[in-house]
């Protein structure tokens, strides 16, 4: 199964500065990359937020998948912060 080397908080936390700087999303920078480059830290305690809310899946998620597993790797993620 492919992985990605970037860590799940730092992708979240881009992709809120994407959306807040981009003209794609609600910013006027056609060209954020850097932006969002120099920025993606602030949203981490978003991006955190975001994975506790998710942290137990809905009827349609369970139905999906292992429950267990979903929980586990949610669970990996947020024990981080606690480091």
């Amino acid at each position: 199964m492919p992985t990605s080397a970037t860590p799940a908080i730092e992708r979240i936390a881009r992709v809120l500065a994407g959306r807040q700087l981009s003209l794609n999303g609600e910013g006027s920078d056609p060209h954020a990359a850097s932006a969002v480059d120099a920025s993606w830290q602030d949203h981490v305690d978003d991006a955190y937020a975001i994975l506790h809310t998710l942290r137990e899946p809905d009827a349609q998620m369970a139905q999906a998948g292992d429950v267990a597993v979903w929980r586990s790797m949610i669970g990996a993620v947020l024990e981080r912060r606690a480091d």
